[in-house]
């Protein structure tokens, strides 16, 4: 027998959706700034010494780094975060990033300091992905212990949006940098958007600091305790769901590909679209992205999570393909179409529905582990994605069809663990991520 879990008070199942978007727009403003210097920037600034083409591989290996320290990050983040809650890791995961970001806008450059420049880099960039190993977990899960049950999938959504709303804030950031003249961007530019993200970390530490504990976490904690070992309950009872979670959030790879891999390409000399206006379709195709997610998402609470999911991952392996075909004809309104269509609507059905698909494959004792080890180790390889495309794309980095491929074959596990998954848009809150179906009590109604 399952107690209903309690209602949250009134207003905090939208201060968690506000919390959580406020915290992953400064963690994904961040991570894609990073992105951008890393495609851009840092080749000259930190590894100016290497050739043109080694020099951009191993800036883009850097942004791999973070996501390599990712998995790391989840066993100690999940682990505290089942133990203490959710909202310590929240905020713990917010002042991390804005501190390691702020540092990334100091580092010397290798003319500088010579090898101990990208030395730094790598250091800062491992504890940003740290951070990140728990942000997207707890934001998840609180966001989804709170949500109203008909509901989880509209609210959990708000996680992703701020992810999204942080890209086109450092895209939009970035537009104006990256038109100053070479030697003020190469000197100064490029930190002053790394120096930016303290204002957001102010902010969203505010309002994380008086969110309340999510009512599930306090009545399991209350009735059964805490587990001492989640990873262990984890691994036991729910092994096929975070092999589900790890396919599945490979699908994060057309997120890395189109953000970094393609804008290296497209204003590489093969191609040569400019910063600014290849810039300009990141930011407006994350523009659809806040809208299409939500609506996404509404669309998953009422005929499930299994076929919005499918519709992401399946049509994300079509739609890039065509997105870096678009790029090599050298026709920027075409591109603009298809980044938009790509990634600011298909990609959204997909990025739009895991963090209710992949949180309700667990019990609330376990939770924030799942979904945080699965999606870091997932979200690994995606990140070393750009890295593989480097290499794929051959010793020009033209050959996008060869990275294409790449792309759509990285889709086809999340499509596999998607069809293999149980839906449970409707399944009660309280009885997620239980192996037999149980009978819910309800409360006993007092009579005269």
């Amino acid at each position: 027998m399952s107690v209903p879990v309690p209602q949250a008070p009134p207003g905090q199942p939208k201060k968690a959706a506000t919390a959580a978007w406020i915290g992953s727009a400064l963690e994904y403003y961040d991570f894609f700034i990073y992105g951008s210097a890393a495609a851009l920037i840092f080749p000259e600034v930190f590894f100016d010494e290497s050739d043109p083409a080694t020099a951009t591989l191993l800036s883009l290996a850097t942004f791999g780094v973070a996501y390599a320290a990712r998995p790391v990050g989840a066993l100690f983040l999940g682990h505290f975060g089942d133990r203490l809650g959710r909202k310590k890791i929240m905020v713990f995961t917010l002042i991390l990033m804005g501190v390691s970001t702020f540092l990334i806008g100091c580092l010397p450059t290798r003319d500088q300091v010579g090898t101990l420049a990208p030395v730094l880099l790598v250091l800062c960039r491992v504890l940003q992905g740290i951070s990140a190993a728990g942000e997207q977990a707890s934001a998840n899960s609180m966001t989804l212990e709170h949500a109203p049950p008909h509901r989880r999938g509209f609210f959990t959504s708000f996680t992703l949006s701020g992810t999204q709303g942080g890209q086109l804030l450092a895209t939009l950031v970035f537009i104006p940098i990256a038109a100053l003249p070479e030697e003020q961007l190469l000197s100064w530019g490029w930190r002053v958007p790394f120096w930016m993200s303290i204002a957001v970390a102010v902010v969203g530490y505010v309002i994380r600091r008086k969110l309340e504990e999510t009512p599930a976490f306090e009545q399991q904690a209350a009735a059964e305790g805490v587990v001492k070992l989640p990873l262990a309950v984890l691994m036991r009872e729910h092994w096929a769901d975070v092999l589900r979670v790890i396919a599945g959030a490979l699908v994060a790879s057309v997120s890395t590909i189109f953000t970094v891999w393609a804008l290296s390409y497209a204003t590489s000399d093969s191609v040569g679209m400019s910063r600014s206006s290849m810039l300009w379709v990141g930011a407006l195709a994350n523009l659809v992205a806040l809208a299409a997610i939500p609506l996404w998402a509404t669309l998953s609470d009422r005929i499930g999570r299994r076929p919005v999911y499918l519709i992401g991952a399946a049509g994300s392996a079509v739609t890039m393909f065509l997105y870096l075909w678009a790029i090599s004809t050298g026709s920027y309104p075409l591109t603009m179409l298809l980044g938009i269509v790509a990634f600011g609507v298909v990609y959204s059905a997909a990025n739009g529905v895991w963090p209710s698909f992949y949180g309700e494959m667990f019990s609330t004792r376990v939770r924030l582990s799942g979904m945080a080890i699965g999606t870091q180790i997932g979200f690994a390889v995606a990140g070393f994605a750009v890295t593989f495309a480097a290499r794929i794309a051959g010793p020009d980095g033209d050959d996008w069809s060869a990275v294409a491929l790449f792309t759509a074959a990285l889709c086809v596990p999340p499509v596999v663990a998607a069809l293999s998954a149980r839906e449970t848009a409707k399944v009660p809150t309280e009885l997620l991520g239980e192996r037999e179906p149980r009978k819910v009590t309800q409360p006993e109604k007092v009579t005269a």
